[in-house]
């Protein structure tokens, strides 16, 4: 009788072993798929919500701007972006200053800054287009439009200010044509003197 109790308790942990061993590789996956889809979750929620004293930065500049103090406005974007280097309408504010000082390279690369936080960003899309036709770079300003339109399903006011600018810009002149200095031909460069 002791036997076959020893027998039958051999076999109870022989199968709980055997059990375990073959599922524990599906136990060890599926923990795993729900360990990465929960951080993914935080971390999408935290991308989400701007510091709010970087808001107020942002609130505090908009106001400066409105009033005309551009440089005021400009120091306090760029703190909203010092407490929180997510915030793309920080961004976007600076290139708009930059724009109306006649700075585009400065606007495109705060332009940039805004689209590699949010690709699809129609505003950022828009003013970098704009800041492009001021500097020259018409056709690239078109590739913005094309962009914008395929975002924007409906009617969007970044499509018609962007297209409404091309339209200007190509009756303009190329400026960037006319600064462009003629190569110097052959025996027309000064001949060398030494000074003793």
């Amino acid at each position: 009788m002791l036997s076959v109790r020893a027998d039958d308790s051999a076999r109870d942990e022989e199968s709980l072993l055997e059990l375990i061993m073959r599922f524990s590789p599906a136990v060890i996956a599926i923990s795993l798929v729900f360990a990465t889809v929960s951080s993914a979750g935080f971390s999408q929620s935290a991308d989400i919500e701007i510091k709010q004293r970087s808001v107020e930065y942002m609130q505090l500049g908009t106001a400066a701007q409105k009033r005309g103090e551009l440089d005021l406005a400009a120091d306090l974007y760029e703190t909203s972006l010092a407490v929180d280097p997510r915030n793309g309408s920080a961004y976007i504010a600076l290139a708009q200053i930059a724009r109306a000082q006649k700075l585009p390279g400065k606007a495109i690369r705060l332009y940039r800054e805004a689209l590699i936080l949010d690709p699809n960003n129609l505003d950022a899309l828009s003013g970098q287009g704009e800041a492009l036709i001021q500097r020259g770079a018409v056709e690239k300003a078109k590739i913005n439009l094309s962009r914008i339109e395929t975002l924007c399903r409906t009617r969007c006011d970044q499509i018609d200010r962007l297209a409404s600018a091309i339209k200007l810009s190509e009756k303009k002149p190329v400026l960037s044509a006319e600064a462009v200095t003629p190569k110097p031909q052959v025996g027309d460069e000064k001949p060398v003197t030494e000074t003793p």
